[in-house]
């Protein structure tokens, strides 16, 4: 590893992360909440830090090799996360250190997983930096570095491929720094477009942009302790259940879109897949629901915003799907291991993930009938290598394996393994919600220390796809180049 490169990036980092606290101060300031001089103090704290390690250190070379950005990717969530926690501790919002750390690596990784049983009372500005990790945490935070920074080092790919999701990665321009512009443009027009609608549906610019925050980063962190329900709006339901699904959707296919080329966007197995996905178990969960609610518009309504914030992983939340029927809860409980496409804001498997292998089971059944027939797996009409067909069914058994034994660790304190299960899922999926005694009017409180640092973990884990976190504890990565 190049030391001292890696971490003067990750010191540019933590800068970029103070000047991204400075909103939540003004909001702070204007408010009055008392958070101001906690604000004040952190990005003190984190640019001082910050400062030290871009400055100081001065690297012999300035060559980022995969095994570097992977070392970077892995490090800067996990020490973003700490510095993001301390508006929450200095304020005295959240006063124990592995709480607030919880709730910032919630945030920054987009799943929503709250400790918090009382979000009402607390300041303003401790609330809008709690939703803004998840719009930060959204594209990426090595992705947003790239588009605002000057050109880091020759191979600035490789930061950007170790955080984004979906068994692939593709430069949608020539230069790395290009591309992250244009991720960020796309990101910054959707995120505009529903803030207006937000407005003209009723809601304030406060509540407004926390929403659009939680829903453009799929995270789903409110201000109010009922969610998007404390507004008891149908309009304002559909416009955000509407907003989860598309930032659920492949960026690409907006810069398609923006290019008026409509070939790549019918071709779009992933796409038409996740649509298809999203209207089929939309429409069997208000079917299945219909009793429950008499009218099937109420069922519909409900049942779309639920499978939207559940398959897109922003977790809000306008009904307790704990109380829904059996068939219902299931269904919901695969959507939350699938996930939206690659390429999104969105956490889970999926849905790119999900059609390789089903190809390549049935690739394999062919082969097993006709041994001699040659077979190539394809997606969106390109042929997918060998290399990715093994790195997909070995991010199956990474991922399997979090799940069983994070599971196995949660049960020695989880009350029922529905608990127990669903809390391991939904952090690994970044999801938020989960059923039983972390259902979406529960919360993550009653976990110990130990038991929180290790959902932490998994949602790292799961943000980052695996790789760069687990890399972390190779001894062949922390090796002198």
């Amino acid at each position: 590893m190049n030391y001292k490169l890696v971490f003067r990036l990750l010191g540019r980092l933590m800068v970029m992360e103070a000047v991204l606290m400075i909103p939540s101060l003004a909001v702070a300031l204007l408010y009055g909440g008392g958070d101001a001089p906690a604000f004040l103090l952190a990005i003190g704290i984190t640019s001082f830090a910050g400062a030290l390690l871009s400055f100081l250190l001065k690297p012999e070379r300035e060559d980022l090799t995969a095994r570097d950005g992977m070392a970077v990717a892995g490090l800067s969530w996990v020490i973003l996360s700490f510095f993001g926690a301390l508006p929450f501790v200095l304020s005295g919002a959240i006063p124990h250190m592995v709480d607030a750390y919880f709730e910032a690596v919630s945030g920054f990784t987009t799943t929503g997983s709250t400790i918090l049983t009382e979000i009402e009372h607390l300041p303003r500005g401790v609330l809008f930096w709690r939703s803004f990790t998840h719009w930060i945490g959204g594209m990426g935070v090595l992705v947003f570095t790239l588009a605002v920074l000057p050109r880091l080092s020759g191979r600035t790919s490789h930061l950007a491929r170790a955080e984004s999701p979906g068994p692939t990665f593709s430069k949608l321009l020539p230069k790395m720094g290009d591309t992250a512009k244009i991720l960020y443009l796309l990101y910054f027009v959707l995120s505009i477009t529903e803030t207006v609608c937000l407005l003209l549906a009723g809601m304030n610019l406060y509540d407004a942009l926390i929403h659009t925050f939680g829903t453009a980063g799929t995270g789903g962190f409110s201000n109010y302790n009922a969610s998007v329900g404390a507004f008891h709006s149908p309009l304002i339901e559909w416009i955000i259940g509407t907003f989860m699904m598309l930032f659920g959707v492949n960026f690409a296919i907006y810069f398609h879109l923006m290019r008026r080329e409509k070939e790549p966007i019918l071709q779009s197995e992933e796409l038409w897949t996740y649509l298809g996905i999203v209207a089929a178990a939309t429409l069997l969960v208000t079917l299945d629901i219909l009793p429950r609610y008499g009218a099937f518009f109420e069922a519909l309504r409900n049942a779309y915003f639920q499978v939207t914030s559940i398959v897109s992983t922003t977790g809000f939340g306008t009904a307790d799907f704990n109380l829904w029927p059996l068939f219902s809860r299931t269904l919901i409980l695969l959507l939350m291991c699938m996930g939206a496409c690659a390429g999104s804001t969105a956490g889970g498997f999926k849905t790119s993930r999900i059609l390789i292998l089903g190809k390549s089971a049935y690739r394999d059944l062919e082969h097993t009938l006709q041994p001699r027939k040659v077979a190539v797996v394809r997606l969106e009409g390109k042929a997918v290598s060998e290399a990715t067909l093994a790195q997909v069914g070995v991010y199956l058994s990474l991922w399997v394996v979090l799940a069983v034994v994070g599971t196995l660790l949660i049960s020695l304190e989880a009350e029922d393994f529905v608990t127990a299960f669903t809390a391991v899922l939904t952090t690994l999926s970044n999801v938020g919600p989960g059923l039983g005694g972390v259902g979406p009017t529960e919360n993550f409180a009653a976990f110990s220390p130990a038991a929180k640092l290790l959902l932490s973990f998994l949602m790292l884990a799961g943000r980052l796809e695996i790789y760069p976190i687990l890399l972390l504890f190779s001894p062949h990565v922390w090796r002198k180049n």
